[in-house]
């Protein structure tokens, strides 16, 4: 990392883990300390040791971090203090000067790591701006409280005009389809569309709202309801204790990757048997060493937290004016399409029958294909 003269402080960046934090790694790994299975088949009630016990040893004898920190390296990375905390960022100028400007925002438990394969899909027709959000990742852990949807979608404003993006998209998922909004909302003038995948809509128990919904839609509320029911342990965890988290997995990798291949495996296309199936092996630990390497499980947990606690997170918002394109995954979203009219000034609506939560890692083509699309068509 080295400080330019740039009058934002934007400085380069580099992924630079070392020799003894690779060994370190390998030497855990190698001394975990495994739990016997509980009564019960397969994930049903979380990650069975077997399958655990099998990554983990893939991770420590055959995973390659050298060449996956140089398919991050292949990319310019930076960093710049925004708001008291060094933001990192990926920036892929298009060869055509002309191209859209364009901000990419991952969610949990992602970092920009999901984006490496799209990358190479978009930069044809736009500019990417790839942040990792605060308190995952590259920037670091966070030392100060507040790092709200609205901070964070503060922040990734700033990003831009410290690029002199004066007009550019958004595209995000997970959180990112939380913070996507929330900027469109802080500077409508300067976001020409926004793209979301994963967005969740909630009902306001309004009279009639959900009448005369399709069997299709009936399906997303009975999976919201599954996921409020049986799924949100994580949630309720990392929006309540997120440091008692973070002491297990900050010093155990076997169960930093337990508690994100849980996700992997509950939110990829049910028709994968093992997250793997759905998302290369080497692309799901390099997101999981990310987390390891830079010790963000518990400042990436905390953002559940400062949303728990933030009244504004799912306080009513005016609709917004800004366009915007929604993706949905057939198999495990959960978006009910007048709800997104209620909030959104809704331009396009695609379905697709393959894919999951993870669309950028599961079906990238299918993402940069609806991307270009919209884009191109908001002109």
């Amino acid at each position: 990392m080295s400080a330019s003269s740039d009058p934002q402080n934007i400085r380069l960046f580099r992924v630079a883990v070392s020799d003894n934090e690779l060994t370190d790694l390998k030497d855990r790994l190698a001394r975990t300390r495994w739990a016997l299975d509980t009564p019960g088949e397969g994930w049903s009630r979380g990650v069975p040791t077997a399958y655990l016990r099998e990554l983990s040893e893939y991770w420590q004898t055959a995973f390659d971090w050298r060449a996956a920190e140089g398919r991050l390296n292949a990319h310019p990375q930076f960093l710049t203090e925004i708001d008291g905390y060094d933001l990192h960022f990926l920036h892929v100028r298009s060869g055509n000067d002309d191209a859209t400007p364009l901000l990419l925002v991952h969610g949990w438990p992602g970092s920009v790591a999901e984006f490496l394969d799209v990358i190479p899909l978009l930069t044809e027709d736009f500019h990417l701006v790839i942040p990792s959000l605060p308190g995952f990742g590259f920037g670091g852990r966070l030392e100060d409280e507040g790092w709200t949807s609205n901070r964070i979608a503060q922040a990734f404003v700033t990003l831009m005009k410290h690029l002199d993006y004066e007009r550019y998209g958004v595209q995000g998922g997970d959180i990112g389809a939380f913070v996507a909004p929330i900027m469109g909302r802080l500077a409508p003038e300067r976001i020409i569309g926004l793209h979301v995948n994963a967005l969740i809509t909630f009902p306001s128990g309004a009279e009639g709202e959900l009448d005369g919904l399709t069997p299709e839609e009936y399906g997303r509320l009975e999976r919201l309801q599954n996921f409020q029911d049986d799924m949100m342990g994580y949630s309720q965890i990392q929006g309540t204790r997120p440091k008692t988290l973070m002491h297990a997995l900050n010093d155990s990798p076997a169960g930093q990757l337990a508690w994100i291949v849980e996700k992997f495996q509950e939110w990829t296309d049910p028709s994968s048997a093992t997250p793997e199936d759905a998302v290369d092996r080497d692309h799901l630990l390099t997101n999981t060493s990310i987390y390891w390497f830079t010790q963000t499980a518990g400042s990436s947990a905390n953002h559940y937290w400062e949303t728990n606690h933030d009244p504004s997170t799912f306080a009513p918002q005016p609709k917004s004016d800004v366009p915007l394109a929604v993706l949905l995954s057939q198999t495990q979203d959960i978006t009910i399409r007048r709800l997104a009219e209620r909030d959104h000034t809704l331009k396009r609506w695609t379905e697709l029958e393959h894919g999951g939560h993870f669309i950028a890692m599961e079906n990238p083509q299918a993402l940069a294909r609806d991307v270009r699309a919209f884009f191109t068509e908001r002109g």
